[in-house]
């Protein structure tokens, strides 16, 4: 029988569709094909064969506005069709969604259209303008197949027109060992310094809460960068706060291990992998009050949520000092049985398979 053709359809610099692509490649009967809007990861070279991908090599804005990436649909399309897919994969459907709804309605490219949100392409990109909210509306409306990583993002895509939804988070490749020794005055925090992460109220909320012998490591980089240094030292905190920059997945993994507290606090989110490790890792975590935040954490339980506009002080830890060990061993649990994500892709090309003509239901 001929292997079912998936085609992701992204940013292949982002090392979120290269974990996409792992799990993927891992299905059995699965023929996997990647083309990406730049270029490619290293590690796609171990995944994808070079004779599979296709590169656009298109400098995309993060911040919208991306109607020069269209330039190069008639190439992408030439593509797809000499590949001939089941399923076109688009992830993050605003920008690489359209590319794959018109492929496949303006040049007959074959396939089938499977949208995998990623969380402002839902939650944020679609209340800028109404043409913007239509766009997204078709896309999702071309779609058989979506995923979602949180019941609120499902359910908002359910609102913009999307039909079937298959909801679980994007979780972790491998699950960390059980959290052993904490430091309780070491706080982590790793969103980018973009103002969508709101940087600020983390430096904020550790100068408002933590005591004075506590440390802050503030890891990742962006656009906010100086100003935060800058914030920093104004709150007279540069002593207690350490910029390490953007880290790899080892370096990283060790802050976790070590930290206590974990801080993310941004303006809007689903499910954020981030948190998911740092509640791997045996972190409490602290969350801005977002639905997608309270799917993960019960305040006062095994973390805690900050409303907007609070001014906590010391206090608000303060019931939560005694019972760290036991919140570290609930979540790291919690992740083992509800996270990780291969399971979650097996049952999603399960369901890839029961939706092929032709293909045999598992």
């Amino acid at each position: 029988m001929m292997p079912m053709r998936h085609v992701l359809i992204g940013d292949g610099e982002s090392p979120h569709l290269l974990k996409w692509a792992r799990a993927l490649s891992a299905q059995p009967g699965l023929e996997l094909w990647a083309a990406s809007s730049r270029s490619f990861m290293p590690g796609f070279a171990g995944v994808v064969p070079a004779a599979r991908r296709l590169e656009l090599r298109t400098r995309p804005d993060t911040a919208g506005g991306n109607l020069m990436l269209l330039r190069h649909l008639p190439r992408l399309a030439r593509w797809l069709r000499q590949v001939d897919p089941d399923w076109l994969h688009a992830h993050y459907l605003t920008s690489h969604g359209t590319l794959a709804w018109l492929a496949q309605s303006v040049y007959g490219v074959r396939g089938r259209i499977v949208g995998s949100a990623w969380g402002s392409d839902i939650l944020v990109t679609p209340q800028r303008s109404a043409a913007i909210r239509w766009l997204t509306r078709r896309v999702l409306l071309a779609c058989t197949l979506c995923t979602s990583d949180s019941q609120v993002m499902a359910t908002r895509m359910r609102e913009l027109g999307a039909r079937e939804v298959m909801v679980f988070p994007f979780g972790l490749e491998a699950l960390p060992a059980a959290p052993d020794t904490k430091d309780d005055a070491l706080f982590f925090a790793n969103r980018g310094l973009e103002p969508i992460y709101a940087p600020e109220r983390v430096l904020e909320f550790f100068a408002a809460v933590a005591p004075p012998s506590a440390q802050l490591v503030v890891a990742n980089s962006g656009s906010l960068l100086h100003a935060l240094q800058d914030r920093a030292q104004a709150l007279g905190m540069m002593s207690r706060v350490r910029f390490v920059g953007r880290l790899d997945a080892q370096a990283q993994a060790a802050w976790y291990a070590k930290a206590r507290w974990y801080i993310s606090l941004p303006r809007s989110d689903s499910v954020s992998v981030s948190v998911l490790e740092a509640m791997a890792h045996g972190c409490v975590p602290i969350l801005s009050d977002l639905p997608a935040n309270r799917e993960l954490v019960q305040h006062g339980r095994n973390g805690i949520i900050v409303d907007d506009g609070q001014t906590p002080g010391p206090e608000l830890l303060a019931p939560l000092r005694g019972c760290c060990d036991a919140i570290a061993a609930h979540n790291h649990r919690w992740v083992a049985e509800h996270a990780l994500f291969a399971p979650c892709v097996q049952a999603f090309v399960d369901r890839l398979r029961a939706l092929t003509p032709g293909e045999p239901s598992a």
